[in-house]
């Protein structure tokens, strides 16, 4: 069964810098199915929430890669634009960086307690990571993930929230009590 979302999303990423970064999309799903993603394979499409990690290095950086991801892709080129169309992007986590942290992020992220692989490769076709995309019952906590981050020990920056709700007001990861 195709199970697909109705269109783009409603987050303004006018906001954000055109500077290169890093980024996890979150992403909810209200239906399943089987989605094909390209080549990759099929995914098992379940009711709940994903996280997808990728960086955006090139020009425009972390707006236009964001501009890309908050429209549905007529024309898929990335797993993540095979996906798409089968869920709602609902918030976005990012940091400004030259340096690409998102196999350290994939990394902490399939290492929550409740983050499974839907599909392993998963953005993933370039490096070793298992996946960069994760499976989440509920809504995967962002103050975990910074304090995860936190606790590695890397020289890493904060991320910043991007979400319908605060569009106007991007929201910027504080230092978390320990």
């Amino acid at each position: 069964m195709m199970v697909e979302h109705s269109g783009g999303s409603g987050l303004d990423v006018a906001t954000i810098k055109p500077q290169p970064g890093t980024y996890a999309l979150v992403l909810s799903a209200t239906r399943g199915g089987l989605v094909q993603i390209g080549r990759l394979g099929k995914l098992r499409l379940q009711h709940g929430f994903y996280v997808y990690v990728g960086s955006a290095l090139g020009p425009g950086g972390v707006r236009a890669r964001l501009a890309h991801h908050t429209k549905l892709s007529s024309r898929p080129h990335w797993h993540i634009d095979y996906f798409r169309k089968h869920a709602a992007l609902e918030e976005v986590w990012y940091c400004y960086d030259r340096t690409p942290w998102e196999h350290e992020w994939a990394r902490h992220i399939g290492m929550a307690r409740a983050a499974s692989v839907p599909l392993a490769g998963f953005g993933a076709s370039d490096c070793r990571c298992e996946s960069h995309l994760y499976f989440f019952e509920s809504r995967p906590p962002r103050d975990g993930f910074v304090r995860s981050l936190q606790a590695s020990g890397f020289r890493h920056p904060l991320p910043s929230f991007l979400s319908e709700e605060n569009s106007a007001t991007v929201l910027r990861a504080q230092h978390l009590p320990d």
